[in-house]
């Protein structure tokens, strides 16, 4: 009969485990009320609750060895017992010492721990010995913890020693096997989800600080295993250093923020490369005719020397919400550092009153993007589960989410019914592979040169329907509409196709109510300035301090423009006369600015003192990039 005594003492050992691991999330809690200050007990321990999740998930992974001898082991055998609880002890020592540790070391790194032994272990292990003496009273919990494991180690019962062995055992085992393989899976991955569970998951629940508490350490390491390894940057002596060339530009000084407040609506278009419009291609051959009117309407602002920080979607994101670049390999989102301290514009916004979400059309779980709503301060979160009908709806796509058109139309329906003032994201999705579109428009559209050309006309049209229907809203009038892509996608033209004209997509800045302040249209910008810019609009100079020093307001007159980014093994600078490129070998090169269009081949004899200050101005920032983010120290 189900559950056999093996099970059942596997699960005893493992309800333990548990028991344990709530007490060192208590035990963290304690040492670092500070960061929690002013929650209640309620959001508290909805985090205790929460963090169970990441506890089996890590548990698991500490125990994998343990579970298949648990199952073999006869659970009469007295010696195999004791063995079997030796080995629980030994395989549990080191997710308690980790737990431990960052009982204490939160407080310098603000993050639980995570990928330190790529980063600081060598210097970990030379001072071992003073940490050790310095910290010597975390040594009386971590002894008391793993002697309880030991002490209360469940062992099996009389009634489970006397238990007969039956004739169906072998079947039954059969059984037990293939159930307790289907669990670890599922427990591993962390539920049932699209993708395997990330330390992100931990801050959606709000405030997002309750995120570190959810979390323990033991998975933070683990889950950092995998990850790339980023190496520190130490092109300048310290932080201090570099500062007066990382040319950061403070939001400008404006009159006090709008009455009432604007309502921000952030669409960011899939895929949407300045390739397609005609306003940035001379009136050319263009796929997005709504966009281009929108573009030169009374309240528009294009800026048409944009560029994107990065060149997947994954990347677009945080770049948009929070200021931060793409300079690594893996995107932050699915890095380690995604428990790093970070502010984004739900946050910030939410703040001041603003009630603030993020739409997207498809699967919850895709790219972790509900995570890093979570992260940015959305108070919301809407995906694919909570669209009408959801994957069932007939406005479904049968890929990835529903189509532009009905999205959209919800989307607005959905901002009518919010109480202002709202800040809202909205990520579409209809221009991308496989490119398909509503029966309804098979053949409406002009099929262009590429697959994806039919795909951004019918994204045009959504838009145009979005607007038309907003417009009849109350809120529309004093709602500020930003406008971008999430990165550029298919080419046929000959001077997009080099790693400037990779990154061009579109930023347009609309408000259909007072003016948007002046602002020089071919001035360079990039997505990171899209938060600046906002809260210059918004009139918040105060939140300053919430933002990274990458971006800068598209308003600013006394600030130049740049955009950031990093291709290949390569970091790049624009500016309007030269694109510096940083290599690997930290040779700098420049190149003539041309929109959308870098040559092969650098500038032969640069100016000596350009090189070095575009130079140091790139270096500058990707230091500040790498060890802001390696030591949690981004705002410091």
């Amino acid at each position: 009969m189900l559950p056999s005594p093996a099970i059942r003492l596997l699960l005893r050992r493992f309800a333990l485990l548990l028991a344990v691991y709530t007490l060192l999330r208590l035990g963290f809690y304690g040492l670092n009320l500070v960061t929690f200050r002013g929650i209640g007990p309620g959001a508290v321990a909805a985090a205790f609750v929460h963090g169970l999740r990441f506890d089996v998930a890590a548990l698991l992974w500490l125990n994998l060895l343990l579970v298949l001898p648990s199952l073999l082991m006869p659970v009469a055998s007295r010696r195999g017992q004791q063995w079997l609880r030796g080995l629980f002890v030994l395989l549990n020592v080191p997710g308690i010492l980790l737990n431990i540790i960052d009982w204490e070391y939160f407080k310098f790194i603000g993050r639980r721990l995570s990928n330190e032994w790529n980063t600081i272990g060598h210097d970990i292990a030379q001072q071992a010995g003073q940490i050790g003496l310095h910290y010597w009273y975390l040594a009386i919990p971590l002894a008391g913890l793993v002697y309880l494991l030991w002490r209360l180690c469940p062992m099996p019962t009389r009634a489970e020693l006397a238990a007969p062995a039956g004739r169906g055992r072998w079947v039954q085992r059969g059984m037990e096997f293939l159930l307790v393989v289907g669990l670890v899976v599922l427990g591993l991955r962390g539920g049932w989800q699209l993708k395997p569970l990330r330390t992100g998951i931990a801050f959606e629940q709000q405030p997002a600080v309750l995120g570190h508490l959810a979390l323990n350490s033991a998975f933070t390491v683990l889950k950092s295993f995998d990850e790339v390894q980023i190496d520190r940057v130490n092109y300048f002596p310290t932080t201090t250093a570099l500062r007066p060339a990382l040319n950061a530009a403070p939001l400008p000084a404006r009159a006090a923020a709008p009455t009432p407040p604007d309502n921000v609506v952030l669409l960011l278009l899939e895929s949407f490369g300045s390739e397609y419009t005609g306003v940035e291609n001379g009136g050319q051959v263009s796929f997005t005719p709504f966009f281009d009117s929108l573009a030169v309407a009374p309240g528009a602002r294009l800026m048409r020397e944009n560029y994107a920080n990065g060149r997947r979607s994954i990347e677009a994101l945080p770049a948009v919400l929070s200021g931060l670049p793409s300079l690594m390999d893996e995107p932050f989102i699915t890095s380690s550092f995604q428990t790093a301290e970070l502010h984004g514009l739900g946050e910030i916004l939410g703040r001041h009153g603003y009630n603030t979400a993020m739409y997207h059309a498809g699967s919850n779980g895709t790219m972790g993007f509900d995570m890093f709503a979570g992260i940015a301060g959305m108070q919301h979160y809407y995906g694919l589960n909570e669209y009408p009908g959801g994957a069932g709806s007939p406005d479904y796509d049968g890929h990835w989410g529903i189509f532009d058109e009905p999205y959209l139309q919800y989307l607005n329906r959905r901002l009518t019914a919010t109480k202002q003032p709202f800040m809202a994201t909205v990520f579409t999705l209809s221009a991308h592979e496989p490119f398909s579109l509503p029966a309804k428009y098979q053949g409406k559209f002009s099929v262009g040169t590429q697959p994806i050309h039919p795909t951004i006309a019918y994204a045009d049209m959504a838009l145009r329907r979005f607007f038309a229907a907003a417009s009849r809203e109350p809120w529309y009038a004093h709602t500020l509409f930003v406008l971008t892509a999430d990165h550029t996608s298919q080419s046929d033209r000959a001077g997009y196709q080099n790693p400037l004209g990779v990154h061009k997509t579109p930023l347009l800045f609309f408000r259909p109510g007072p003016p948007l302040p002046a602002a020089n249209p071919h001035r360079i910008t990039q997505q990171v300035d899209v938060p600046a810019s906002v809260l210059d609009v918004l009139g918040l100079a105060q939140e300053q301090p919430a933002l990274l020093p990458f971006g800068a307001s598209v308003f600013d007159p006394a600030a130049s423009g740049r955009a950031i980014f990093r291709d290949g093994d390569s970091y790049f600078l624009v500016h309007s006369d030269f694109v510096t490129e940083l290599t690997n070998k930290n040779e700098v090169r420049l190149y003539p600015y041309q929109t959308h269009f870098i040559p092969n081949e650098p500038v032969a004899n640069p100016d000596p003192a350009l090189v070095q200050q575009y130079g140091d101005e790139l270096r500058a920032n990707v230091q500040f990039y790498v060890n802001g983010l390696l030591d949690n120290r981004l705002y410091k």
